[in-house]
């Protein structure tokens, strides 16, 4: 039996991560991956295809040029699944290619079977052909990410009731959909089909969505889906979905309401994929969801030498962070000094129109009772944004009366994902909103809105009285 320094089962964004810095340490490392080819849920159904997709459909619909020449504007009239599809396999072939190139450079060995445990530190690995390996490893990483949750009563065949890998495989574009599920998936998927001009209705038992992020942005966002003809139905339960005989598919709602579609796609939660890893074998126990909790300095798990990082350990269950929490569990595996992450991390929604925030919320500067301004900048208030055709888009800061620190920082609009890191530097530097408004920043840029939003807060502010 082989030992090695770490396994790592899966090799999504904290797998691979976590393989190849416990191999830059000079340890022996063995990646286990179930998956046809290397990359994880984030490279083949989760964060690169579904990114892709929404590049896709912006550019072949000619999204972001309707501003200008109106909204039956399109760069290709016919868009089909096909169209998406091959620009899709071309980026995942290239993720890929570059994976398997960082394995091969860093001498990360990989094996492709399904793993599970024998002992705490034992795993039995079996291969495609019914081989069975056993390898033994000093340290074992979790990094199985989830899967979506299928429950028995809807009724899933993969053409009109869909789970959201399945989205991926369609034939062609429907004319009408209906999501369940007003989370990050089902939202990004929502708006993406809206843009590809499907007639999209959103179900959600509750009756807010997103409640993580600065409700002024939510509302903001709400309004602009609303605007174009997205039917949103929050509060409302799906008490039955039935396949129709010509095709389509019917969901009734507790309302009484009754929607007929060409698809359904359910996007109701994600199961930490932990099912088949035997986990009693290794004394670990996952929750209802799957999932496993962790120490979140170590990502230790209650077994001290197994580690868990990414999806399976929940919130905030984005690749940014997994890579991360995976560099550190690595580090803590092989006993390297291992740095604690910086306080603020950005989240992204790539909706249409992107999301992205950084720091506190409005919502919760109030709740710690921390006196405080806001500044606001509308994208069409910036030379960039006409430039664009952009009549949307806006950048909230918060910040802190006492200190005059930036608190938090909350976009929505085009670009949201990119001009969030300019926040996010400005946060964990513990800047103040002085930075903004002395700063230069490029023009015509979005980047501007920052010097705009920071004005709008500093003429309420005041100026400092005194040098300090």
């Amino acid at each position: 039996m082989i030992q090695y320094d770490l396994i790592v089962v899966g090799s999504g964004p904290a797998g691979r991560r976590a393989a190849i810095q416990a191999a830059k340490l000079g340890k022996k490392v063995l990646v286990v991956e179930q998956g046809k080819r290397v990359g994880g849920v984030s490279v083949h159904t989760g964060t690169i295809p579904s990114k892709t997709l929404r590049e896709t459909a912006l550019n072949l619909s000619g999204w972001r040029e309707r501003g200008f020449y109106g909204r039956a504007y399109r760069v290709k009239q016919e868009i089909s699944a096909e169209d998406l599809r091959r620009r899709l396999l071309i980026t995942l072939d290239h993720e890929v290619e570059v994976l398997e190139h960082q394995f091969a450079r860093n001498r990360v060995q990989s094996i492709r079977g399904k793993a599970k445990f024998v002992t705490p530190d034992t795993l039995s690995i079996e291969k495609d052909d019914g081989e069975v390996v056993h390898v033994l490893g000093t340290s074992i990483l979790l990094a199985v990410g989830t899967k979506p949750f299928r429950p028995d009563y809807m009724p899933f065949d993969g053409k009109t009731v869909l789970d959201s890998d399945e989205l991926l495989e369609i034939e062609e574009l429907p004319r009408s959909m209906v999501v369940i599920g007003a989370g990050v998936i089902g939202i990004e998927y929502a708006t993406i089909f809206s843009a590809l001009d499907t007639q999209v209705t959103l179900i959600d038992p509750k009756s807010t969505m997103l409640d993580f992020i600065d409700k002024e942005i939510v509302e903001d966002f709400a309004y602009q889906l609303r605007d174009r003809n997205m039917k949103l139905h929050l509060g409302q339960k799906a008490e039955k979905v039935e396949r129709l005989p010509d095709g389509k598919v019917s969901v009734t709602l507790d309302s009484g309401r009754k929607i007929v579609s060409d698809m359904l796609l359910f996007a109701a939660g994600r199961m930490g994929a932990t099912d088949t890893l035997n986990l009693a074998a290794a004394g670990l126990e996952a929750d209802s969801r799957g999932r496993l909790s962790v120490n979140p300095e170590t990502f230790q798990t209650s077994v001290p030498h197994i580690f868990a990082a990414g999806d399976v350990v929940g919130f905030p269950s984005l690749a940014s962070t997994s890579m991360e929490q995976g560099r550190i569990a690595a580090r803590v595996a092989v006993g390297a000094i291992a740095k604690e992450p910086q306080k603020y991390f950005p989240y992204g929604i790539y909706a249409v129109p992107e999301i992205s925030t950084c720091g506190l919320t409005e919502e919760e500067v109030k709740q710690r009772g921390i006196g405080y301004e806001c500044g606001v900048a509308r994208f069409r208030e910036t030379s960039r944004g006409h430039i664009m055709g952009l009549d949307t888009g806006l950048l909230k800061l918060i910040f802190s009366l006492k200190t005059r620190r930036l608190l938090g920082v909350h976009i929505v609009g085009e670009g949201a994902t990119e001009l969030v890191h300019i926040g996010q530097a400005v946060l964990n530097l513990k800047g103040t909103v002085e930075y903004f408004v002395e700063n230069t920043f490029n023009y015509p840029t979005l980047a501007e809105a920052y010097k705009i939003a920071g004005l709008d807060a500093w003429n309420r502010m005041g100026e400092i009285k005194h040098e300090e």
